[in-house]
């Protein structure tokens, strides 16, 4: 259980770290007038991409937490921990498959209906004044909110996963 955990945390780090360098190539503004004032980052003199990793891992490593644990504690169901074990980990690439799909459902939706819009359609979102390239920021954005639900939806997929894995057995 623990290890499942623990690479559960490193598996979903590793995913924001990618997945943040792949956001910020589409909009380095989203980083530099928000992730980083977030997160507390000075990047004056610093690296922004490698700021954007420190980012991505920081954003996502607690989602595996939480993934780890809760995948983890359905392969209880298995009375073998090498079963537990593999089965776990398939469920798991199963909830980043489903998170990573999703963003990329946030980038179309973006595209089809975000880009373009007025200003004042996203009085919910926090865009700084500063930023030059809404459209970019906002299809950013968009992708970072679908892949936070990509997480949920996944984690329930893989739960679905372990589950029918076991009723098959």
């Amino acid at each position: 259980m623990l290890l499942i955990i623990f690479l559960s945390c490193l598996i979903a780090g590793v995913y924001g770290i990618i997945h943040d360098q792949l956001t910020y190539t589409l909009s380095p503004e989203y980083y530099t007038e928000f992730k980083f004032v977030q997160f507390g980052l000075d990047y004056g003199n610093q690296n922004e991409r490698a700021l954007a990793a420190v980012v991505g891992f920081l954003a996502t490593w607690w989602v595996g937490f939480i993934i780890g644990t809760i995948l983890g504690l359905v392969g209880f169901l298995y009375n073998s921990r090498m079963k537990m074990f593999s089965v776990t980990m398939k469920a798991l690439l199963v909830t980043l498959s489903v998170a990573a799909l999703t963003g990329v459902l946030g980038f179309v939706y973006a595209k089809l209906f975000l880009v373009g819009q007025p200003i004042e359609n996203f009085e919910g979102w926090y865009i700084p004044y500063s930023v030059k390239d809404i459209d970019s920021y906002i299809t950013v954005g968009s992708i970072h909110n679908f892949s936070y639900l990509g997480g949920a939806i996944g984690l329930v997929v893989g739960i679905i996963y372990s589950i029918r894995k076991r009723k098959a057995k």
